[in-house]
């Protein structure tokens, strides 16, 4: 019996707790993406990116002139040259896929630093947000993480956030 008191004492809190509790939701795409400072990741991004490509194309055309000059000449070459150029070619194209391969890395490396700051100040703005509002929970709606929400009991902060994400 006292264990039914108990139980029913329990529900009772929770459901009491749970009518109290408030919950938001928002894009963090649509909101990380108003953000000054993500355009401007974005831009040093594509600069980097830029340069990569540039590299890589020297690199292929690098590769492609030597490769025609064997083309040209295979047939004149010596046995010893044939091995040496065709090892040559072997070892400049290894290289460019190396290059490719850590380039890539190194994108990647450089878009996680840059982008640290701005989700940092995502996070500042969604704890701020929350501790004013008095949210329990703050709920992602992107990538159908959260197929529904009840407009009624949720409130959709992205304009705010969007709001406040300029304004910094």
């Amino acid at each position: 019996m006292m264990k039914k008191i108990l139980l029913l004492t329990f529900i009772c809190l929770s459901t009491a707790a749970a009518a109290q509790t408030q919950y938001a939701c928002f894009s963090w795409n649509e909101v990380i993406k108003s953000m000054p400072e993500y355009k401007d990741v974005q831009n040093g991004i594509a600069t980097l990116k830029q340069q990569y490509a540039a590299e890589m194309t020297r690199a292929e055309q690098e590769f492609n002139t030597k490769y025609e000059a064997f083309i040209e000449g295979q047939r004149t070459f010596a046995p010893s040259i044939m091995k040496k150029r065709q090892a040559e070619l072997r070892d400049l194209m290894e290289k460019n896929i190396a290059f490719r391969q850590e380039a890539e890395r190194l994108l990647q490396q450089a878009e996680d630093e840059m982008m640290a700051p701005v989700i940092k100040k995502m996070q500042h703005l969604l704890q701020q947000v929350g501790e004013e509002n008095g949210y329990a929970f703050i709920i992602n709606t992107d990538g159908n993480a959260c197929p529904y929400t009840n407009p009624a009991a949720v409130a959709d902060i992205t304009n705010i956030l969007k709001e406040r994400a300029r304004a910094r």
